[in-house]
């Protein structure tokens, strides 16, 4: 239980008081009533004696009386009614509340702090008021009448006289029998004469002579003068005396319905014929009968017959609010004791004593000597009972029957006189004067002899104060016997069926159990009591219990907030909402965040409805707010019903302030930091063969390295712009902001173009969300041209359609448990700084059957497609946190937050807005493919643009074409089914002589010092107009390798007037080309022995080349017809193919391979212009008769893109040490012979059968030949892994990168060629040895003098040569030795000496080579010739 302002040793003395009552004369409560009190209510503060009191016991030991206080009261003859007794008790609950700002205790158990208030006074004034209003009963007689006051005044006329009316009248009330209340304790009533004296204004000789007579006739012991009013009502104000009255009748203003104030109201006289009017306590409209004041006829607890009689407990809350306002009113509005002074207090507070010490207390000891004596007699025994009691309780116990088998006998009565009666009697009286050794034994005594007679009720009673005596004893002799209380609650309340004995035992031995700390008992005591019949009761007790869980040694702090939900319901039905709300208010505390979502919703759901009653608004809002956003786990129609009766609410709310600001919704959840804003408008949908740049939109996800790769693209391209310096300004364009972008800066929007912003909603609930009039909130800070603020702050109200527009979707519906995105623009008007705060929209839900506390659809709401119940109009706003900064120490050290800025653009002056479409853009191409497109730009703007480039990754993909070339015709329609090639028919020509023409790579934007990937869109005067649009071609090329490519464009431009801050745009297409396999393409060169048409100086290389055909037949192509084979170099080009066959259409079916054999020879040209000039030569080998120019667009174009993008390849770079560098030029000279700088271009069409059309494409596969004798590849081929290691566990040494060059390399210094007739006839019978002239043709292939051995004695022992017949002699020098200059032919003459006929190799001589300036010998035996066989016959 709480804590109590009293201990239960001083509250239970308090509880039962000697009762005494008042008889006033009309006059004497005249003199009283001009302090605004009655006779009793005069008396109340001062009815504690201030010091101990001693009486006798009848074995005549001194027995010490503390703190003694009587109750004096107006005697009434109608018990009060259960009705009036509930109705108080509601009043006096409702009227005591928690005190503002009260520090409540917080108490920690285990994981929960809660903040509890310690005291309840609300129960305790419910259980003094309970104690105080308990009607008299026979079975008992605490709280009977032991003495009465007669009061008359010293200003009647007679006052003796009057005296002895009272006392007849207090005799006839006592003794007839058609009054069977008030009662008295026994018939020899003490009575107690008081003369009331009026000190201003009465005489004072008169009375003090009137108070001799009495006593006279009275006796000392037995009258009073008592001297009131020593001051004038007029001068109550001149100076303040203290008010004991307030803390007695304030606290029981309630219980005092009679107040004065509220005016009379009839009542019927249960004695007298003649209804007479009489206010509720009688004070007012007093009517004598028989002289006598009628003032004692009613209760003052009788009901109010003239208002609507009230249900005992669950009295309206409204009305019992009323009667509390009210009540107040009339006791703050008077003053009391306005005529007493300080003397008056203590004259006052001397007559209680007088009373107590000289008539009461006599009176009470007289009475236990005459009850001891009776019943002593009685039993026949010589002692008295006080000294036997020991004999009795020790001796041998009768076992008691338990109260199941006793019979039903409540309805026994005793007669007064029962001996029976007369043991409770004295009890009683020793309880009532703190002799509670005797009054135990007593009850005891009397326990006993109920139980034998089962009279259950009195049995009850003894038992109870049996239990209570025990307690209360001093010394504690024995146990508190908490089975007598337990015994007579079950008595009373199951065999006796009355509830209020019941709930004073309850309440008697929980606050014993309290005190003896043993709460879990004192706890289940009083969860037995709550029952049905009393909503008030039942809550209390139950939040005592609450109190006991929570106070225990280990506090049960669940089982606390349990009860306190059990109680908090029960106040509700009581009418007690305020007590209810703080119930569930506290019991929220331990349910908090627990987890225990259902129990959770309950109390929130509960909170919401009272404090709605009690109209606190706000503290409803919140508490429906957390039932709608914790994840509930409720139904659906139990989640409807929340979200209704919370819709409901907050429009009640928003009526009482329709002007202040919008309220924050709770529903649906925002993903905040998933907002993302977009810049600029939709993309267009594909219109025919039209399709738009994809550019980027909202429905792209974010890709880190696609971002990355954009990113690189717009730095390339701005170097380029700015003469290849990045601006320290550069900043990436940002057109999508989310939460992987870099979102510190502030983002740049520009007028005229909208600003969508994605908003991610959610619904956590199981019933649908119409969001409807759904758009943004932002603050917009116009400014002027030069940055200047020139007015204040639009923010978004009612909207500023001159500034921003701002897009409304009507309805947005957003289903059970679903996450949506809504897209909302906002469309800038002007400069500025824009800051977008959040959302802003009606909040509802679609109309379903149920309605909840009838509320139903409300009148006056449009209907879209769905029909809303209610709506509350609110917004949310929309707060992102920017990213964790982890860069400095501090910063690692704590939580620190950057900002994030996407939703605060800045609104820049106009810029140009290009939109790319592409028109007949392939989706799939076979590799090596070339497709004529034709690409539009439009400026959808205002202002000009200018400086368009593309730029990508991958440029051999497509060409504008060169700057060479006239303009194809912009309609694409015309060029439909012509070639993409520029072509030029021809003759056929007999040997297949190759057609040479030139080109400079400058014309192809691949010039000297220039990047490649920054292409310049040729525009027409380089600028495009506001609204102008212009068509360009644009030939692609499908990439080598198959499969699918992503290719990305990045189209940058800027506007003709500069920006200070945003100096270009930039437009994105990503396009998306599957390729199929087409042909493979393979060549290798290597040297020409044949030295016939010499002019070159420097030899004839022969070029083979194979293509096989690998395309599969899915891609439905019949056969590919090799066109045309071109060479495009600096110093080579093709001069005729070698294999021309009959055949000049060179076909391939699938799978088939086919080998080209070519001629090479060096370009004519002079010695200065190879070095200095990017010339390259193109010479054309046709098999058809239409010649492809291939120096022309496109298919230059894309021989100088794959070029160039073959030279990026990395290549081994040697390393430059200054120490080496003399042998690395010998190196470089030496590999460069075997250098060859030769590109070949394959042309071929092929035949593709769809839809039953066949359709010719054309495509070109370029080889790049470096090395003599080295393959070369169209496209890279797979490298196998390289097969698993062991693991070596060793240092490797550190061998130095070698600069010899290879042997290969070294023995391509020297071209051999031996020129000698194939056949030789002679007559060797005439002449034995046969000579034959033979001349060795030396070739110096480097660009270096070099030094070359010839040595003739060289004796062959390869198998090979030894098949040949024979041997044969050279005739002459056998060595020679001379210095070939660069690039020189030497031709020596030699003799060939045979002796034979037949066959003979004349392959033998070995050549060695050496640069000559170095002194390094890189002496290596030069390549061999083919074998050179000659045939030698007989003449």
């Amino acid at each position: 239980m709480a804590q109590c302002v009293q201990s239960v040793q001083e509250l239970i003395p308090d509880s039962f008081v000697p009762c005494v009552a008042a008889l006033c004369s009309d006059e004497a409560e005249r003199l009283t009533r001009l302090n605004h009190l009655s006779f009793a209510e005069l008396l109340k503060p001062f009815s504690r004696l201030t010091s101990e009191v001693h009486m006798r016991d009848p074995n005549n030991q001194l027995h010490i009386i503390k703190n003694l206080k009587i109750a004096v009261s107006n005697i009434v003859t109608q018990p009060p009614q259960p009705g009036a007794i509930g109705k108080l008790l509601n009043d006096v609950v409702s009227g005591c509340q928690p005190a503002e700002g009260l520090v409540a205790n917080v108490i920690t158990a285990g994981d929960y702090d809660l903040n509890i208030s310690a005291t309840t006074p609300w129960f305790e004034s419910y259980r003094e008021t309970f104690l105080q209003s308990m009607p008299a009963s026979d079975h008992e007689f605490l709280n009977h009448y032991l003495a009465c006051m007669l009061v008359a005044s010293s200003g009647e006329a007679e006052p003796m006289e009057q005296f002895s009316k009272l006392s007849q009248e207090q005799h006839r009330i006592q003794h007839n029998s058609d009054y069977s209340y008030p009662k008295w304790f026994i018939p020899n009533t003490l009575k107690y004469y008081v003369l009331l004296h009026d000190v201003t204004s009465g005489d004072e000789q008169r009375a003090e002579s009137i108070y001799e007579e009495m006593k006279q006739k009275y006796g000392t012991q037995g009258c009073y003068l008592l001297k009131i009013n020593s001051r004038a009502p007029n001068r109550a104000s001149d100076e303040q005396i203290p008010d004991p009255w307030s803390q007695y009748l304030q606290k029981n203003s309630i219980q005092n319905q009679e107040s004065y104030e509220d005016g009379p109201c009839t009542l019927p006289s249960s004695k007298n014929s003649d209804s007479n009017l009489l206010s509720l306590d009688g004070l007012d409209n007093e009517v004598k009968v028989d002289g006598l004041p009628n003032n004692f006829r009613v209760h003052p607890l009788q009901l109010d017959q003239c208002g609507d009689p009230l249900n005992t407990d669950g009295s309206d809350h409204a009305k019992s609010a009323s009667s509390v306002h009210e009540t107040k009113k009339a006791s703050t509005g008077v003053t009391r004791g306005a005529c007493l002074t300080l003397t008056d207090h203590d004259r006052i507070r001397q007559f209680i004593q007088e009373f107590t010490f000289r008539g009461l207390l006599p009176h009470i000891e007289k009475t236990i000597r005459q009850l001891n004596d009776q019943l002593i007699s009685r039993k026949g025994l010589s002692r008295s009972l006080f000294s036997a009691t020991k004999k009795w309780f020790s001796g041998s116990k009768v076992p008691e029957k338990s109260i199941n088998e006793l019979k039903s006998t409540s309805g026994l009565l005793y007669p007064p006189e029962a001996p029976e009666l007369q043991i409770r009697k004295m009890a009683d009286l020793c309880f009532l004067v703190q002799h509670y050794d005797l009054a135990y034994s007593c009850y005891h005594t009397a326990k006993k002899d109920f139980l034998n007679d089962q009279a259950m009720l009195y049995a009850a009673g003894a038992l109870e104060m049996a239990a209570v005596s025990a307690f209360l004893q001093p010394g504690a002799p024995r146990p508190y016997p908490a089975h007598y209380m337990d015994t007579a609650i079950q008595t009373y309340r199951d065999i006796c069926k009355n509830m209020v004995l019941a709930e004073r035992c309850v309440l008697l031995s929980a606050e014993i159990l309290k005190s003896q700390s043993k709460y879990s008992e004192a706890a289940a005591l009083l969860i037995r009591l709550t029952s049905e019949d009393s909503d008030l009761r039942s809550a209390l007790l139950l939040e005592q219990a609450a109190h006991c869980f929570i106070n225990m040694k280990s506090p049960m702090v669940r089982k606390y907030a349990f009860h306190m939900i059990l109680a908090g319901h029960r106040f509700s039905k009581a009418g007690q909402k305020k007590h209810a709300l703080r119930c569930y208010c506290q019991a929220m505390q331990v349910y908090k965040g627990k987890g225990w979502s259902l129990a959770e919703d309950h109390i929130n759901f509960t909170i919401g409805r009272q404090s709605y009653t009690l109209r606190q608004l706000d503290n409803a809002v919140s508490a429906f707010r957390h039932i709608l956003i914790n994840e509930s786990k409720q139904s659906a129609a139990q989640q409807g019903a929340f979200l209704r009766e919370y819709l409901y609410v907050y429009k009640n709310v928003n009526q009482l302030s329709p002007d202040g600001p919008l309220p924050q919704l709770p529903l649906p959840y925002i993903n905040s930091s998933a907002t993302r804003v977009f810049f600029g408008h939709d993309r267009r949908p594909a219109d025919g063969e039209k399709q738009a740049a994809t550019h980027i939109s909202l429905d792209q996800e974010y890709d880190s390295e696609s971002s990355q790769q954009w990113r690189e693209l717009e730095e390339h391209a701005v170097a380029v712009a700015n003469k290849g310096v990045i601006p320290s300004s550069f900043y990436p364009t940002q057109y999508c902001l989310n939460s992987y972008s870099d979102n510190s800066r502030f983002p740049l929007a520009v007028v005229e173009e909208p600003i969508t912003v994605e908003v991610a909603f959610r619904n956590p609930l199981k019933v649908p969300l119409l969001l409807s009039d759904l758009s943004l909130l932002w603050k917009f800070q116009p400014k002027d041209a030069s940055g200047k603020d020139i007015e204040k702050v639009r923010e978004r109200v009612t909207g500023e359609p001159e500034m921003i527009g701002t897009e409304v979707i009507s309805e947005f519906l957003i289903n059970s448990e679903e996450s949506k995105v809504a897209r909302l623009k906002l469309f800038p008007h002007h400069i500025g700084e824009l800051h977008i705060l959040g959302v802003v929209y009606n909040l509802g839900t679609i109309q379903g059957s149920v309605t909840v506390d009838g509320i139903g659809a409300l009148p006056g709401y449009h209907t879209g497609k769905h029909s809303l119940t209610m709506s509350v109009r609110g917004r949310q706003d929309l707060e992102i946190q920017g990213p964790r900064l982890n860069n400095t120490k501090e910063e690692k050290t704590s939580v620190k937050y950057g900002p994030d800025r996407r939703l605060d653009p800045i609104v820049t002056e106009e810029m140009p807005l290009l939109e790319v479409f592409f028109i007949h853009f392939p989706t799939g191409l076979l590799c090596g493919e070339i497709r004529k497109a034709y690409v539009e730009f439009v400026n959808v703007s205002k202002c000009p643009l200018t400086g368009l480039k593309v730029v990508s990754k991958r440029p051999e993909f497509f060409t504008f074409g060169g700057n060479t070339d006239a303009l194809t015709p912009l309609s694409p329609s015309t060029s439909e089914h012509c070639s993409a090639y520029k072509t030029v028919v021809t003759g056929s020509p007999s040997t297949g002589t190759a057609l040479v023409s030139s080109a400079s790579s400058v014309d192809f934007g691949t010039g000297t010092g220039q990047q490649l990937e920054a292409i310049p869109v040729p525009l027409p005067d380089s600028v495009l107009l506001p609204g102008a649009s212009v068509q360009l071609p644009m030939w692609l090329r499908g990439p080598d390798e198959e499969g699918v490519h992503e290719i990305n464009f990045l189209f940058y431009y800027e506007s003709v007037k500069k920006q200070p801050k945003r100096r270009h745009r930039v437009l994105r297409h990503t396009a998306v080309i599957c390729t199929s396999r087409s042909l493979n393409v393979r060549a290798t060169v290597c040297r020409s022995n044949s030295l016939e048409d010499e002019e070159g100086r420097g030899g004839n290389m022969l070029v083979f080349v194979d293509v096989e055909n690998t395309n599969t037949s899915e891609a439905g192509v019949k056969e590919f017809h090799m066109v045309q084979v071109s060479s495009s170099s600096k110093y080579w080009q093709l001069h005729k193919s070698v294999n021309i066959s009959e055949n000049k259409d060179a076909k391939l079916a699938s799978r088939e391979k086919g080998k080209f054999c070519f001629k090479a020879v060096r370009c004519k040209q002079k010695e200065d212009a190879i070095q200095s000039s990017e010339k390259y030569t193109f010479a054309d080998i046709i098999f058809g008769n239409e010649q492809i120019i291939s120096s022309a667009s496109p298919c230059a174009d894309f021989f100088y893109r794959s070029l160039s993008s073959e030279l990026k390849k990395p290549h081994d770079e040697l390393s430059a040490h200054p120490e080496k560098h003399a042998a690395e030029d010998a190196v470089r000279l030496i590999e460069k012979c075997s250098e060859v700088d030769l590109n070949i271009v394959v042309l071929w069409k092929a035949y593709v059968v769809e839809d039953n059309k066949q359709l010719i494409l054309e495509g070109q596969h370029h080889v790049v030949l470096h090395t003599v004798g080295k393959e070369a590849f169209s496209h890279s081929q797979k490298q196998e892994p390289p097969e698993m290691e062991l693991l070596k566990f060793f240092r490797p040494e550190n061998t130095t990168v070698s600069t010899r060059p290879s042997v290969e390399q070294l023995s391509n210094l020297i071209k051999t060629s031996l020129h000698y007739p194939e056949s030789f006839h002679h007559p060797f019978h005439q002449k034995s040895l046969c000579l034959v002239p033979v001349t060795l043709l030396l070739s110096n292939c480097s660009k270096a003098d070099v030094d070359v051995i010839v040595d003739l004695r060289h004796k062959t022992t390869s198998p090979e040569a030894l098949e040949t017949h024979g041997s044969f002699t050279w005739l002459g020098q056998t060595q020679y030795k001379l210095q070939l200059k660069s690039q020189e032919t030497h031709s020596l003459q030699l003799k060939a000496c045979f002796v034979h006929t037949g066959v003979y190799n004349l392959g033998t001589p070995r050549v060695f080579a050496r640069l000559s300036d170095q002194v390094t010998v890189f002496e290596t035996s030069q390549q061999n010739s083919m074998p050179a066989l000659i045939i030698i016959n007989n003449a």
